[in-house]
């Protein structure tokens, strides 16, 4: 990796050759530990992460804690959640980690019996936790739709429904964010199972804003771009090495940083958003817009993974 694409990793700014070298692109964000909203915004609150332990998921719920939330990371990595757990623990309100398959619906519901008891019913719940791994559509097992789909659709749909039942016994208002994929519009070649589940949870967000608002309860959705962060998987981590100019791929001339993403939801579910809901906000510097004024050469989902012709 060069030193230009390591700045360009973290979203900071971007140094590349080529012909669009002499283009500023977007601005680089704010510095880490920036917000722009008040501090304490959510002292006081309970915020619940899926995923929190690491990549994404811990970014958002780092700047929830920034801003005085009490935490609850879920996930199912024991030994991430706890390390997660420590370093969240020194930057705002408390932090407990619980172990979660969020595909057990009883689980799912110790989970938040756990959460209420510690530290009161999550007022925030994050939907982050999900599945996903580039495969061919023919290639594709039965295990691993289900598996794809049960995470990121049923999963997050038992933690939704669980958060909603209790608020809605409790008379309270309460915010759900949805961590969504622009392919839940667009169709993700090589990701139909992730793109078909994502696209069930973006229908979710409008289903259950319509329903739950008269509650008191925003339901809205949240989609990253292009964030590269330590904790990608290793296929999808290998893609991405492959090629060398990331950021002059995308119409920002940068990729996003993972604050930039925990940003957003702090203000999609703090006071200064309450009349949004059945909304999802994307941040991915426009990339998901993007379109040639000629259309680029097809190349076969197998060919860019470097498979052969299917046998069968």
């Amino acid at each position: 990796m060069t030193d230009d694409e390591t700045v360009a990793s973290d979203g900071e700014g971007v140094a590349f050759d080529g012909p669009g070298s002499a283009l500023p692109g977007l601005p680089p964000p704010a510095p880490s530990g920036a917000s722009a909203l008040p501090p304490g915004t959510y002292e006081g609150a309970v915020v619940l992460v899926t995923g929190g332990g690491s990549g994404l998921g811990k970014a958002i719920a780092t700047e929830f804690a920034r801003l005085g939330a009490d935490l609850v990371i879920a996930g199912r990595t024991e030994e991430r959640l706890k390390a997660a757990r420590d370093e969240l623990a020194g930057l705002g309100g408390r932090v407990a980690a619980t172990p979660c398959d969020i595909r057990d619906p009883d689980r799912v519901a110790e989970v938040f019996d756990a959460a209420q008891e510690t530290y009161g019913l999550p007022d925030v719940l994050v939907n982050n936790a999900a599945a996903n791994f580039p495969v061919p559509a023919e290639d594709m097992s039965p295990n691993a739709w289900r598996s794809v789909v049960d995470i990121t659709l049923t999963g997050t749909f038992f933690m939704t429904r669980e958060f909603g039942r209790r608020h809605l016994a409790a008379r309270t208002p309460g915010s759900v964010i949805n961590i969504g994929a622009s392919y839940a519009w667009t169709g993700g070649p090589g990701f139909a199972h992730s793109a078909a589940a994502k696209a069930g949870v973006q229908s979710l967000v409008e289903s259950l804003a319509v329903e739950w608002g008269p509650y008191g309860i925003q339901v809205n959705g949240l989609v990253p771009g292009l964030m590269p962060h330590e904790d990608m998987t290793s296929d999808i981590r290998g893609n991405l090495d492959r090629v060398q100019d990331k950021a002059s791929r995308q119409p920002a001339l940068r990729v996003g940083a993972p604050r930039e993403l925990g940003w957003a939801a702090t203000f999609l579910a703090s006071p200064y958003a309450r009349f949004i809901t059945g909304h999802t906000l994307v941040v991915d510097g426009a990339n998901w817009q993007r379109r040639g004024l000629v259309s680029p050469e097809v190349v076969t989902v197998r060919e860019q993974m470097g498979r052969g012709p299917f046998e069968g």
